[in-house]
């Protein structure tokens, strides 16, 4: 009898355990609702956790607390960062020697060439000049110019040849160890200051003048290809301006690069996706250096263009364009203006433009210049050039 009493009584203690249990549970998961009602609540219709019974917001916001699935890289991937990191970590080694190398890209002759010796004289052993004709062997009446083209080939605007041709440039002035910084510039580019400003606003900064920046418009954003993924996410893609300046450790990564720079070789171009118009030297650079470096970059480029126009190619100044308070008001202008492709006529960014953390004038060049400004520019040169820093 006293075994049989056991024996009932058993399932008897084991469902007065039940009852507790379940309103455990209960208290347990209507306080989570609370916490998430009181963490995150009510803002208008589209709350993310309120009421019993609306759990979405709920669950949204605790997936926040779960580990974030992060893509595992490619042995690829792996070793290119490997190289950059090691690359970033040689510091900078700037001595009396130290030089700017220009890098002229050009179909042929120079038309400003005698507003640059201007710019040059006097500064022999600060630079290094470097050009690539893509058409035709310029023409030189200065000094400074003479015999100074590099192996060159074809260049195609909007196509990978362009940014070839960035790179024989870089890889022929990377040969001088003296050559700390490498500016890019066009045979429409002007200077707009001294050699003495450019040279140490370059020389001492701490980033490289590379533009980068989001255009969620159809010539921005929407020139990503899908066959870049997955090494280059859509978020990460990026936009800028072609005429570059960067530091010696930049260029070396540049021409380390061949991951990326594939990418961009077989998928950044006309047709390839749909109708998607990717240029080339408008994607690579910026969204490389918005990958490996993007606090070692500025995100805004020291030329100077104007888009008012909206075209595909900024606005040509021409002689009677050309006067001294112009002049100044570019030399002097502290905002950095970025045009996207979002709306009817554009949407433009503006950052102000800091140097070292200071704010300072945005552009050290300007472009694109008619060659029949040649004469008022030479004229007018000391007057709208600064000298400090």
């Amino acid at each position: 009898m006293g075994e049989t009493q056991k024996i009932l009584q058993g399932p008897r203690h084991h469902t007065s355990l039940k009852k507790p249990l379940w309103v455990v549970l209960t208290v347990s998961v209507t306080s989570m609702l609370l916490i998430c009602t009181h963490m995150y609540p009510k803002h208008g219709k589209s709350s993310s956790c309120h009421g019993l019974y609306s759990t979405r917001g709920c669950e949204d916001a605790l997936s926040k607390w779960l580990p974030v699935h992060v893509r595992k890289f490619t042995d690829e991937e792996i070793a290119a960062r490997a190289v950059v990191r090691d690359i970033l970590r040689t510091p900078p080694f700037i001595t009396n020697n130290s030089k700017i190398a220009f890098l002229f890209l050009t179909p042929g002759t120079l038309p400003f060439e005698k507003l640059w010796d201007e710019f040059f004289k006097g500064h022999e052993g600060k630079f290094s000049i470097y050009i690539h004709p893509s058409k035709e062997r310029p023409v030189h009446i200065s000094r400074h110019f003479s015999d100074r083209e590099i192996h060159s080939d074809e260049v195609t605007w909007g196509r990978i040849s362009m940014v070839d041709a960035e790179k024989r440039l870089l890889v022929t002035a990377l040969e001088d160890p003296d050559n700390q910084h490498f500016v890019l510039v066009s045979e429409s580019c002007i200077p707009l200051h001294t050699f003495d400003y450019t040279y140490r606003y370059l020389l001492y900064s701490n980033v490289s003048f590379i533009e980068s920046f989001v255009d969620p418009g159809p010539h921005g954003t929407g020139r990503h290809m899908e066959h870049m993924l997955p090494e280059i996410a859509k978020e990460d893609f990026r936009k800028g301006a072609q005429w570059f300046t960067m530091k010696r450790q930049h260029a070396i990564i540049v021409m380390a690069d061949g991951l990326y720079y594939s990418k961009f070789r077989e998928y950044c171009g006309p047709g390839i996706e749909a109708d998607k118009n990717c240029i080339a030297d408008e994607h690579y650079l910026p969204t490389f250096f918005n990958m490996i470096d993007p606090m070692g970059i500025s995100n805004w480029s020291v030329t100077f263009v104007d888009w008012s126009e909206r075209r595909w190619h900024p606005k040509t100044y021409g002689g009677n364009e050309i006067s001294l308070e112009f002049m100044k008001n570019v030399t002097s202008e502290d905002m950095s203006v970025h045009v996207t492709s979002v709306g009817k006529h554009g949407d433009e960014l503006h950052w102000p433009c800091t140097w070292n953390g200071i704010k300072r004038p945005c552009y050290l060049f300007a472009r694109k210049f008619h060659p029949d400004t040649l004469d008022t520019l030479v004229n007018l040169f000391p007057n709208y050039t600064s000298t400090a820093v």
